[in-house]
């Protein structure tokens, strides 16, 4: 398994960590944005932090029938989670603002189900996508994620582990909490959750 040293020395060489004044998809202002896409544009170190997150995925969780990601960011770590895991994966999207389970896509009734994302900040899409594993009857065995920035404070998931390679503490902050020293830098807004 790889340290968490050595894994934020990948997302920095590949510039998966950047600085600047952050809009992130729950709404929240952040100086540090994770760009895992960043990471997946380089295969060969990808790789090894899917491998590594795998390792810690089996550990956790012995019986998984399906592996759920949203779309967009989740859809290539679930893919190599599951190659790694050797389980069936899929991804939901949003249609008209919701996730939606499209292109034949299907959760049995009682089938685990764990769900990986790229980041998990505030848990809102992992939130949704629960839902959606709720409303066809799956059960939900838990949350795996390339980088767990959440904190006690903006965590909105309650009562089930999230599983992560890298576990870091970057501040985020409500539009009326923004420090001045942010509030100078222009801001940017690399998320894809309100993308038309």
């Amino acid at each position: 398994m790889l340290s968490l040293k050595n894994s934020l020395a990948v997302l920095k060489k590949t510039n998966a960590l950047l600085d600047g004044h952050f809009v992130l998809s729950s709404g929240l202002h952040s100086p540090k944005y994770v760009q895992c896409a960043k990471l997946l544009s380089f295969p060969k170190h990808a790789k090894n932090i899917c491998l590594s997150l795998g390792s810690k995925i089996k550990k956790k969780f012995k019986n998984i029938d399906l592996i759920l990601s949203p779309a967009m960011g989740g859809i290539i770590i679930g893919y190599e989670i599951g190659r790694i895991l050797n389980k069936e994966t899929i991804f939901c999207e949003r249609v008209k603002g919701k996730f939606k389970l499209r292109r034949g896509f299907r959760i049995k009734k009682k089938s685990r189900i764990l769900l990986v994302e790229d980041v998990i900040t505030t848990g809102k899409s992992s939130l949704e996508c629960s839902k959606l594993i709720k409303k066809y009857g799956g059960k939900l065995i838990g949350y795996a994620c390339i980088i767990d920035r959440s904190n006690k404070k903006t965590l909105k998931i309650k009562n089930k582990k999230i599983i992560s390679q890298v576990k870091i503490n970057i501040p985020s902050y409500s539009l009326k909490k923004i420090p001045n020293n942010l509030k100078k830098i222009p801001i940017s807004k690399p998320g894809s959750r309100h993308l038309r």
